[in-house]
Order: structure tokens, then sequence, then C-alpha cells
């Protein structure tokens, strides 16, 4: 028993140690991203604190993964008549790439897909600051693997990307204008008639056509 409660003071520090160890990103020649907790000449420290935590479903991103999304997040944009967008669906459903989809559907999506991409031209893929119009399997792929995406998928089965999304921001509908005041009604005296209004074609006083 004496030894157990010994040990435990080195155990814990053991483990605060491992949780408190560097992780490193490096890029190779190929231009492949890897992230390690060993050190290199090239490899630059990467900020752990904070990381995508879970999709719409509730479910966690594998740690690695979870820092290349964070670094490099993947916008898809889409439309309807498309067949190039489907094809980029899948290729990004294969490796497990966890992305936000933005429809573009009306003038304000075109404008915001231009305001991007300079040109209105789908499917874009951006990968962090990275942009890619017009889909090429080979060039996507490529881009894909440099940001540090794996080449399979290594999502969980229960993950979910969020529902896509018009590309432009909805406009808040405005306020309709406060109703005019009710016009207090003239009252004449009893017995006397009401004033007769203007004849036709003539201006109330005061008033010129």
């Amino acid at each position: 028993m004496t030894r157990n409660i010994t040990l435990l003071p080195i155990a814990l520090l053991a483990c605060a140690t491992l949780a408190q160890a560097e992780l490193y990103k490096s890029v190779g020649p190929d231009g492949r991203v890897t992230y390690s907790d060993t050190p290199t000449a090239k490899a630059q420290p990467v900020d752990t604190r904070k990381a995508p935590v879970a999709s719409v479903s509730g479910t966690a991103l594998p740690y690695e993964l979870a820092l290349v999304a964070r670094a490099h997040p993947v916008t898809l944009y889409t439309s309807d008549k498309c067949p190039p967008c489907f094809s980029a669906r899948n290729l990004l459903a294969k490796r497990g790439v966890p992305y936000v989809e933005k429809i573009v559907s009306s003038n304000e999506d075109i404008a915001a897909l231009a305001a991007v991409a300079g040109e209105a031209r789908l499917p874009l893929l951006t990968i962090g600051a990275v942009k890619e119009q017009g889909f090429e399997e080979g060039i996507w792929n490529r881009a894909l693997s440099a940001a540090g995406y794996p080449q399979t998928s290594q999502l969980p089965a229960s993950w979910r990307n969020p529902p896509p999304q018009a590309a432009a921001p909805a406009q808040a509908e405005p306020a309709p204008p406060p109703a005019a005041p009710v016009a207090q009604q003239r009252r004449e005296p009893a017995g006397l008639p009401a004033e007769a209004p203007p004849p036709a074609g003539k201006a109330p006083p005061g008033f010129r056509f």
C-alpha cells in the first residue's frame, strides 16, 4: 500500500508532462503537412489550446484532424444545377474532409461568390486562404494534402457536416413603418350642413397645380 501511495505523485506528474507536450507542424519537400510531438529544424509549434470540438450531431473530430480543420477550414460553394459540384462533394466525403457548404442560387449569392473568388464560377473550394475554382480532382487533392488533410477518411461514422446555407448572409427584414395616426373626425354643430368639397378641377386655397 505504501509503495502505491509513493508512486502516485510520480504517475500524476508524468501524465501532466504528456498533456503539456508541444505539437509541431512541418512541411515536406512535396508540400505535405505533418504533425508530430518531435521538433525538427524546420518544424513550427502549433497552438493546440483550441480546436473544433464537435459536429452538429455532437461527434468530436479526431484530435489531429481537428487541428488541421481549425488551421485550414474548408468551404465548398455549389449550386443545384452544377454536375461538377456532385463530384466535389464526393471527393470531400471520400477523404473525410469536414466542410461547410454554401449554396449559390440568388443574385445576392452570385455577388457573394464573386466577392470571394473574383468571378462567379462553380464549384469553388476554399482551404483556409487557398481558393480552387472549377473542379479538378488532382489539383483539389494536392491542395488538401498540402493543408494536412489525410488521404483517407478519419471521420467518425456519426459525423455530420453543418446543413448547407445560402452564400449570401440572410438580410433581416425591415420593420414595418409605424401606422399613421387616425385623423380626428370633424364634427359639425348639430343642425348645420357639412362643408361642401371644393369644385372638381379647382385647387383648394393655398395650393397651385
